[in-house]
């Protein structure tokens, strides 16, 4: 609009200037009068001049905001053409006082500085924007840069539509497809909405049989008329094997034998696609990926109508691309629903064993801790005090037969104290293992032990008794005499329970040097060359006396004790015994006939000789001190243990040695006993296993109570564990003395820690 108006007062001017020359106005006589007139010419410049400072004096306002906004080469040329304006506005305003008076120097200085100041104003900004014309020529570039970028981005936003589209056709099918879990369900909705969105003529699925040998069609939209309806192909049929080993969607040949046979009965049909759907099942993934593992593949074929000549084109490929793998995740879903159903059938019914198991175990359990403290009160504690007793009367003078009596029972004690020890650690570990001592002993004196035992019961039982020993047997050993007694008690009992008649038991030791017994072969395996091994053989077994008359009978007799022995052999008590022979590297076993007898149990077993050291630690032995209660008279004792009975009969070791005791109950009588005796009592017997406060807690309490003159403490314990001495002396005791306690064994424990 501004350049319309600016053209048609160019094109008035120039009118005007060619009728004042065709009326010769420049060379008529009217300076003073008319219209043309000199002062009405001049008065209408003025005028001019004054609107033309007022329009350029308003122009700068409007390009303030213009300022404002553009970056600096822009700013600096606006800036430059608001000066130039203002000072043209200036220079027309100076203009219009010129006319008609005198003009005063300074009207004129002015007007030549203003015109000055416009001129370079006006160069200066001429220069600038020839500075500008390559930014120019960028932002003309950006544009069609920018248009560029517009039709690409609305070919891009055309290809969204599109994409979003068939996004919402996909949507669209596959939650029509997932509606259900039932795999034929599954594959006949999607055949009706793939045909409904893609106006199909068929459309078809082929699955392989279970030897997968030939491809069955099993899913048709429109069903043949043909008699031959479940059609096959084989499958290595060049299309099906294109199709298994591709990925995308393939587009069959007029020829294909396959897009025959899924046009539905038609003689013509349009382009026909193919795809692969995979059928996982969870058993693919047991043993690795999907990739890994040979999966089945069905196909799904679909027929375009032959009337419209429609070709695939991307999108549709596209959507049956991304169907196909919609309907493999269902038809896998439906397959992991149906096992993953099955496994939580069974998985329930494990749980509901594993919760029996579970109580069963706790109750299991419960009974457990039940038998260990009926074994631990009923018997293992009384076995204790009884032991304690037999060593108090052994110091005792007695007669010779009074002695072995004594000591008889001290032997049975032990061995029926280290027997209640083990059926307790058994039923606490659960690991079969049992703990042995080896330690020197003299072997006489422990079959002689053995021996006069044996005759004892046999006796009882009314047998005879027949007893023979080797006389080149070692007598100084080293092994678990406590173990080997035990066993050789437990052949006897075994021999005795068997039978019930009259005979003569026979025992028999000798030195082993041959390899001539039932299950002997893991001999062969312990025996060595060294000079200080020597194996044993305890041989135990029964003659019977019969006559003719009694024949029958000792035959019915003798098929009874063998149906005994085979149950007695095969019970718990055997293999315990066995198991425990084996840890002490012998051997036990059952032999019928052997010897002129009618059955014996025999036993080999390892023992070590040192003679050297042996002998050096044997002399110890035989001269250790006896007990006296000169060393330990007048010593202040102070005894805390929960079992009463226990309590008295340690209580009377220690005042059998000479001790002044005090007994306690329990760990908070003791350490207010230790309070208020101060610094009198030297020794401290503590239970380890108090109910309320056990000794190691009494310790560390007494340290802290005591922690400069403290006494020394010493732990009780019936415990066989390895660690329990290593726990006692990080909790500041000085011994421990284990259960059963007897007076020499007080006084040696006691004499090593003062």
């Amino acid at each position: 609009m501004l350049r319309a108006l600016a053209f048609g007062l160019v094109i008035a001017y120039l009118v005007l200037s060619v009728v004042a020359i065709d009326n010769d106005l420049t060379n008529c006589n009217c300076d003073d009068e008319g219209f043309w007139g000199i002062q009405s010419i001049l008065e209408c410049q003025k005028v001019s001049d004054f609107l033309i400072a007022v329009a350029y004096f308003s122009i700068p306002i409007e390009l303030l905001y213009f300022v404002s906004c553009s970056n600096v080469p822009f700013k600096w040329v606006l800036l430059q053409f608001i000066a130039f304006i203002v000072l043209c506005g200036l220079t027309h305003l100076l203009n219009g006082w010129t006319y008609y008076r005198q003009h005063s120097f300074q009207l004129m200085l002015s007007l030549t500085i203003a015109k000055f100041l416009t001129a370079l104003v006006s160069c200066a900004t001429a220069i600038t924007l020839l500075t500008l014309i390559p930014l120019l020529l960028k932002v003309k570039v950006r544009e069609l840069f920018l248009r560029q970028n517009v039709l690409e981005l609305d070919q891009e936003v055309g290809m969204m539509k599109k994409q979003k589209e068939a996004s919402w056709h996909v949507r669209m099918l596959t939650r029509e497809i997932r509606k259900s879990l039932d795999k034929h369900t599954i594959l006949y909705t999607t055949l009706v909405e793939l045909s409904k969105t893609l106006d199909l003529q068929n459309c078809a699925v082929w699955m392989p049989n279970e030897s997968r040998t030939e491809m069955y069609l099993t899913h048709e939209l429109k069903t043949s008329s043909s008699n031959n309806y479940h059609r096959s192909l084989p499958i290595n049929d060049p299309d099906v094997l294109e199709i298994r080993e591709s990925k995308g969607v393939r587009i069959l040949r007029p020829e294909s034998a396959l897009g025959a046979a899924s046009s539905g009965g038609s003689s013509e049909s349009g382009a026909v696609a193919a795809i692969r759907m995979p059928m996982l099942r969870v058993s693919n993934f047991k043993g690795g990926t999907p990739e890994l593992v040979d999966t089945c593949y069905a196909i799904l074929v679909l027929v375009f109508p032959a009337a419209n000549s429609r070709v695939w084109n991307y999108h549709e490929m596209q959507i049956v691309d991304v169907v196909a793998d919609q309907v493999a995740v269902a038809l896998s879903h439906a397959a992991v629903l149906e096992e993953s159903q099955l496994m939580r059938e069974q998985l329930g019914e494990k749980n509901r064993a594993l919760q029996q198991a579970k109580k069963n175990a706790m109750m299991a359990s419960q009974a457990r801790n039940s038998f260990q403290k009926v074994m631990s009160h009923g018997m293992r504690r009384p076995m204790h005090s009884i032991l304690g007793l037999l060593s108090i009367f052994q110091e005792e003078n007695m007669s010779f037969e009074h002695r072995i009596i004594v000591d008889t029972m001290v032997k049975i004690g032990h061995v029926l104290s280290t027997l209640i020890n083990d059926v307790m650690e058994i039923s606490t570990k659960d690991n079969g293992r049992f703990q042995l001592e080896m330690r020197p002993f003299g072997l006489h004196s422990m079959i002689k032990e053995a021996s006069c035992l044996a005759k004892c019961l046999c006796v009882y039982k009314g047998f005879s008794f027949d007893f023979n020993v080797q006389i080149s047997l070692p007598d100084q050993v080293i092994g678990d005499e406590r173990r080997a007694f035990q066993v050789i008690l437990y052949m006897v009992g075994y021999i005795l329970n068997v039978y019930n008649g009259q005979g003569t038991v026979i025992f028999r030791v000798s030195r082993e040097s041959g390899i001539d017994g039932k299950d002997d072969k893991p001999l062969g395996v312990w025996r060595s060359s060294m000079p200080d091994e020597h194996y044993i053989k305890f041989d135990i077994g029964i003659s019977e006396q019969s006559s003719q008359s009694d024949g029958s009978i000792s035959a019915v007799n003798h098929a009874s004790r063998r149906h005994i022995s085979n149950e007695v052999k095969e019970g718990l008590s055997f293999s315990i015994c066995k198991k425990l022979v084996q840890m002490m590297q012998g051997n036990i076993w059952i032999s019928p006939n052997v010897m002129g007898v009618a059955q014996s149990m025999t036993l080999v077993l390892r023992f070590h000789t040192q003679p050297s050291f042996g002998r050096a630690i044997f002399a110890q032995g035989r001269s250790a001190e006896p007990v006296s209660n000169s060393q330990f008279r007048g010593l202040r004792v102070i005894l805390a243990d929960d079992d009463g009975v226990n309590r008295i009969v340690t209580k009377k070791l220690l005042e059998k040695l000479g001790c002044q005791v005090t007994s306690v109950s329990s760990g908070f009588e003791c350490l207010s006993a230790l309070s208020a005796a101060e610094n009198s009592f030297r020794i401290v017997l503590l239970d380890l296993h108090m109910p309320e406060m056990d000794g190691f807690e009494v310790a560390l309490r007494i340290r802290k109570l005591r922690s400069q003159n403290w006494p020394s403490i010493i732990a009780l314990t019936a415990s066989a564990e390895e660690d329990v001495m290593e726990r006692c002396i990080r909790v500041g005791m000085s011994g421990v003395i284990r259960k059963p306690i007897l007076l020499q064994g007080m006084a040696d424990e006691l004499r090593r820690v003062l």
